[in-house]
Formats: structure tokens, sequence, C-alpha cells
């Protein structure tokens, strides 16, 4: 074959895209193509023939010409551009060098490339985290509705994991209802919480999809899922709870109300006349007479039945409090108000009843701000400078002495007026003695079905034994002592018998209760005594029997014996440590 002739080697040198340069054994440049003119700057005629370490910056054609091992892939730079270069030695049919060739190229692009690709892989697992942390449940499909992408919150809410979806139809995953993904890939437009149910328990959820557009090209879409299971269940909770509390805002209504006796009976008169009216009413009565019961029945036999009743017990809070919360607050009006402010409750009982428990037990300023909403029907927030009108039926109640709180000064007399439109006195329980059997008649359902017990009556002995007491805690004790006794009987016992009631009444020479109520017999007291003594006994002692007549002195058949008298147990046969 014949040589090329060195003109058409220069020529084929040239053409090439990576740079050449060759030196002779000398270190002389003997070839210097045009892609090495272009890459250095150097022109060939200036350099032909020169020392290569002369004319380019940072070479080692020297070194590779001295030491003779090749330099392979070897970055260098030249001026404003890296190369990468390998060195190789030349040599001769015998073996000899002869000389240097070094083959290089520009890889400042590629350096560039390389720099936003590591660059886009850093964003792409930066996204992948985001996506992966999210508690919102993520799918993505393709343009042509194949799953591509979920996130650990889709698998979490769905149950479904990548190899149920990954390279599957968008439908895959559907329980109920059609794929937003199609109708999106079809349409090219986003859209919001479009309701389904998905995944294999058929959850309820809520989804927003919108389109994957790169450079106008529809490429597939995304959607994000959001579980509303737990809300729809919460919102049911809540309406629940909210029809309930319609229902025990005001549960009670006059025929919850045991009034024979005449002061009782008149009482109730006058309050389902106070009931026909728009006044405001004011309950009077010693604490347990039942104020609240009457604040409930006038509200429901008024023409506001339908609409709010609030309590508000006025001893409960402080002042400042007390204000915020029955007037409400402007945003900014004090510090940890909330933002946006705050309805009171005279706002929130607007059309309906507001109830004022302990009414003796407002301070002044809120007073003032009563007498207010009594006089102009209308509110002022904590921080406001602009009133609020309200239509609300005020009922207040109080076991003080009014008149006595006037005179002290602890009491606004224009408010005491304002309230006393409608005054009821509830009498005391020791002054209606004869509801009492109608009253314990009315009190054991409700007992039964707190301590899950189903008592039927009270016997004789043991009603005469509750007529002749002063109850100084009217309604309220008498439902605590029934609700002991019942404690106190076995589960197979159906009625309340004298032996049942725990201690109830004053010491003797105690206090004018005395005087106004004989003593049970001594007989009762005596055995009602003795059962709560062995009561204490058994409870102090874990029901172990020897410990127990050990502690009373007495012996353990002695024990059993008076365990049977008063119904503590059916045994007659004493153990040692039953």
């Amino acid at each position: 074959m014949d040589k090329l002739p060195v003109e058409e080697i220069l020529a084929l040198l040239d053409s090439t895209h990576d740079a050449i340069i060759a030196t002779d054994a000398a270190g002389r440049i003997t070839v210097f193509n045009a892609a090495a003119e272009r890459l250095t700057g150097l022109s060939a005629k200036a350099v032909l023939g020169r020392a290569a370490v002369e004319v380019i910056p940072n070479t080692r054609l020297h070194v590779v010409l001295t030491t003779g091992e090749p330099e392979l892939n070897r970055p260098q730079v030249l001026g404003h551009t890296t190369i990468i270069t390998n060195r190789m030695p030349v040599r001769d049919a015998m073996g000899r060098l002869t000389g240097v060739v070094a083959v290089f190229r520009d890889i400042t692009e590629l350096e560039t490339v390389a720099q936003e690709l590591t660059a886009v892989k850093k964003i792409k697992t930066l996204l992948e985290a985001v996506i992966n942390a999210t508690q919102d449940a993520i799918s993505v499909v393709d343009e042509n509705g194949l799953g591509i992408l979920i996130n650990p919150a889709y698998t979490r809410m769905t149950g479904l994991t990548a190899a149920d979806v990954l390279g599957k139809p968008a439908t895959v995953d559907i329980a109920e209802g059609e794929s937003v993904h199609l109708k999106v890939l079809a349409t090219g437009q986003p859209i919001s919480s479009a309701r389904m149910k998905v995944g294999p328990a058929r959850k309820d959820v809520l989804v927003d999809v919108a389109p994957l557009l790169v450079d106008g090209v529809l490429k597939g879409s995304v959607g994000v899922v959001h579980d509303v299971s737990q809300i729809i269940e919460l919102s049911h909770e809540l309406e629940t709870a909210r029809r309930l509390i319609r229902r025990l805002e005001a549960r009670y209504t006059f025929e919850d109300i045991t009034a024979t006796a005449p002061d009782m009976a008149a009482a109730v008169d006058m309050a389902r006349l106070a009931a026909s009216t728009r006044a405001t009413v004011l309950l009077r009565g010693e604490s347990g007479t039942g104020k609240e019961l009457f604040a409930h029945a006038i509200h429901n036999g008024s023409q506001r039945a339908s609409r709010p009743f609030i309590r508000v017990n006025c001893a409960a809070l402080t002042e400042s409090i007390l204000e915020s919360e029955l007037f409400g607050y402007e945003a900014g009006a004090f510090t940890g108000a909330l933002r946006g402010g705050k309805k009171g409750l005279f706002q929130d009982a607007d059309g309906g009843t507001i109830f004022l428990d302990e009414i003796g037990e407002l301070g002044p300023l809120t007073q003032a701000k009563l007498l207010r909403v009594l006089q102009e029907r209308e509110v002022l927030k904590v921080g406001a400078t602009s009133p609020v009108p309200v239509d609300v039926r005020v009922i207040a109640a109080t076991n003080a002495n009014l008149e006595e709180l006037l005179g002290k000064g602890r009491f606004r007399e224009d408010l005491y007026y304002r309230l006393n439109v409608i005054a009821i006195t509830i009498p005391p329980l020791r002054q209606r003695k004869e509801d009492i059997p109608l009253l314990v008649a009315r009190l054991l359902p409700r007992i039964n079905q707190e301590y899950g017990r189903n008592v039927q009556k009270i016997s004789r002995e043991a009603l005469d034994i509750l007529t002749v007491q002063s109850w100084p805690g009217n309604v309220r004790e008498l439902e605590n002592i029934l609700g002991r006794a019942i404690i106190n009987m076995r589960y197979s016992e159906t009625e309340i018998s004298h032996a049942h009631l725990p201690l109830i009444g004053r010491a003797p020479g105690s206090g004018p209760a005395d005087r106004e109520s004989p003593p049970a017999p001594l007989p009762v007291i005596l055995a009602r005594v003795e059962r709560e003594a062995l009561v204490h006994a058994l409870a102090q002692s874990g029901n172990n029997k020897t410990l127990a007549a050990r502690r009373l002195g007495i012996s353990v058949r002695n024990l059993y014996y008076k365990m049977v008298k008063h119904g503590l147990t059916t045994e007659v046969t004493p153990g040692t440590n039953a």
C-alpha cells in the first residue's frame, strides 16, 4: 500500500475535532493541527520547530519524553479552557523513543453539563424527599394515564403499594367514582375537590388534579388526595353532639317540678306567668332548692323555647374573665386575645335566654355592663367603641341577701330594680316536706340509671326518717342521701329501708334545726350507726372478715351475724378470711 503524502496526512489531522500536538525526540513541536490552534490560541507557524515546554503552558510533553510512560485522561487548564488529554510516547520499529504525541479536547462545556446534571440530580433528590415527606397523598400519571409516581402518604391512605399502581391505569385505585386523572388528560384543565372512594378500604377522599405541561405539551397529571373520612366522622359526631346539646341546653319543663306544697305551687304559678312575658326574672332561694330547674322551665315555657338557653355561673370566674365571656372582646383587646376577637355569651344567646346564676357575686364593672344590657338591649365588647344590639331574656338567680348587699354598697341599686321585675322565691325543702315522697319517686329512676341499679321503692319507715329531717342542703341533699343509700344496698335489693340510710341531719345541740325537727327513734339511729361502722370496717380491711372483726373489737361470728342483720351478706357461717 502506498504511503500517504505528508500534505494529505496534515489535512487529515486538521480535519479532526480533537487537538493533536506532536514533538520529536528533542521536544520540538512537529505537528500542531487546526484544533490545537483553536484551543491554545496559538498558530502552527509560530510554534512549529520550537520546544513545546517554551510555548505551551502547563505542558507535560517533555515529562513523557523523559519517562517514556504514557499519561492518559489527564485534565489540564489552558487559559480559560479546561482540556482532557492523552499523552503517548512515539517509538520507531526498533523501540527507540522518537517523540511524543498529545491528543486533547475541550471539556469546559462537558463540565458545565455535568454540573447542571449534578444540580438536577440534587433537585430531583430534594423533590423526592419533599414529596415523600408531605402528609398529603400524591399520585402522578403520564400522558397515557399510567401511574408513574406515588408517595408513602398515598400508600398509607389507600393501602395500595407502588407495585399495585405504577405502570397501571389511573382507574386502578378507584373504588367508587370516575378517574379525575383521565378527565384532566382529556381536557387539559385542572379539577378541584372531586369526591370519590379509593383503595380496598373505600376511603372517602377529595382529589385535586392539575395537568403537567412541559413546554406547552401535556405530559401527564398530578393529583393530591385528601382523606376526608375522619373529617366526615368528626362532623357526624359534632352534629350529634350539637343535637344533644340543643336538647340539654334547657332540658326541664314545669312538668319536672314537684309542687304539691302550697308555697312551692305558688312559686310554680308565678314562674308560669313569667314564662308568658319577656320580663327579667329573679329566682331567689337557698342552695339546692331548684333555681336552675325553674330557669329551664321558664325558658321552655316561653316563646323562646326553640332558641338558645345559656347558663353562666357568675361565681365560677374572675371578673375580668367573666366580662370577656359575657360580652366578648375585640382583636387585640388584651394579651392572649384570639385573633379576630370573640363573641360573648350574650350574643350567643341572641333571641333566647341567658341564665345568670349566683348574680350576687358580680363585680362592679360587670354589674355596670349588665345594667346597660338590661336598659339598652345592647352589649359593648371589651376593647370596642361601638355597641352591638342583642335580644336576650335574662333570668338571674341568687341565694344571697341582695338587700343586705345593697346596704353594704356591694350591689348596684339600679341593677337590683332592673333584675327584680318578677321575683320568685323558691321555698326550702324543710318548708314543703309533703313533697318529699313525690321527690323520692322522681329521683329514684335517675339515681338507678347513674349507679346501674333497679331500686323500685322506699319503705314507710325510711320515708318517715326522711320526712323529719331539716334538710339544710334541700333537694340536692335529698338526692345525695338517696344515692348513698342505694350504694349501701345489695344488687338484689329493690327497696330502700331505714338500715340503708346514712346518718343525716345534725348532731344534737348543733343548731336550730334540732328544734324544728324531732330526732329519729333511738333504735333507728343505733342501727344506722352500726351498719355504717360495719361497712367502714370491711372497706378498710379489704373485705377481710377477720381483720374487720378485730378492728371492731368483736368476734368473727358476731361480725357475720351483724352483716346478715344489716343485709350486708347472706352467709351465716363465718369463715376466717372471706
